[in-house]
């Protein structure tokens, strides 16, 4: 039987932002699709935290010729888990950092970045859009650092710098199926992104002298605002 329940589905949430995301999500009432590469066991510990209103489903974003199977078992998996037939919302989160300064940063380094934060997040996009209703809202995560500069991270800025103007061509050209697409800029937040950078106390009280708030931001402090923003008043 189909119900009227909304679905979200949210890349990387097993953990930090995308698990963060995923709780919001739920507390507003919505179920969630997420999905996860290389962890299973942290996949399987939101599921407990969160109940019957997550499933998870593998996902290597590098991977674009996969993408197309993945639909059809997120289909599956919305309809039997969740009672319903479409997908309302995309947050496009998974994403990896590089700290390497710009004269040491080598190829493999930056084809990965481009794999995963800008040609994992563009191709699943259009893969997932016949699951997608009209209407629907895309959330693309990206980073305070394509304004401002933290020497080391230019090839994870530029990536990021692309999901934005991608983020602008998607909202133009899917806007005659009423589809808003926007970004959520995360700044410096403690989880172990980037191999967990932010845990040096050194790198945290250089952030921190930087924010007004005098300390970095918690993983709700970034999350909270997700449903709001996926909502019908933006």
């Amino acid at each position: 039987m189909m119900t009227d329940q909304k679905v979200a589905l949210v890349t990387g949430a097993n953990r930090g932002l995308g698990a963060g995301a995923a709780r919001h999500l739920t507390r507003a009432g919505l179920a969630v699709l997420g999905t996860y590469h290389r962890g299973a066991d942290e996949a399987a510990a939101v599921s407990a935290g969160l109940g019957d209103r997550v499933a998870f489903l593998p996902l290597d974003v590098t991977r674009p010729e996969t993408f197309g199977d993945f639909v059809t078992a997120a289909r599956t998996t919305i309809r039997e888990r969740f009672g319903a037939h479409r997908l309302d919302y995309l947050v496009n989160n998974a994403g990896i950092g590089v700290f390497a300064p710009f004269a040491e940063t080598t190829p493999a380094q930056f084809d990965e970045l481009v794999a995963v934060n800008l040609r994992g997040p563009f191709f699943l996009t259009q893969s997932a859009l016949p699951l997608l209703a009209d209407g629907a809202r895309i959330l693309n995560v990206t980073t305070a650092l394509t304004r401002g500069v933290v020497p080391g991270m230019a090839a994870y800025a530029a990536t990021k710098s692309a999901v934005e103007a991608l983020t602008r061509y998607q909202a133009v050209e899917l806007a005659d199926r009423r589809i808003r697409v926007n970004t959520l800029m995360g700044g410096a937040v403690d989880t172990d992104f980037g191999g967990g950078l932010m845990h040096a106390p050194q790198v945290r009280e250089l952030a921190a002298h930087t924010i007004a708030q005098g300390r970095i931001a918690t993983v709700d402090d970034i999350t909270a605002a997700v449903p709001a923003v996926l909502s019908d008043a933006f």
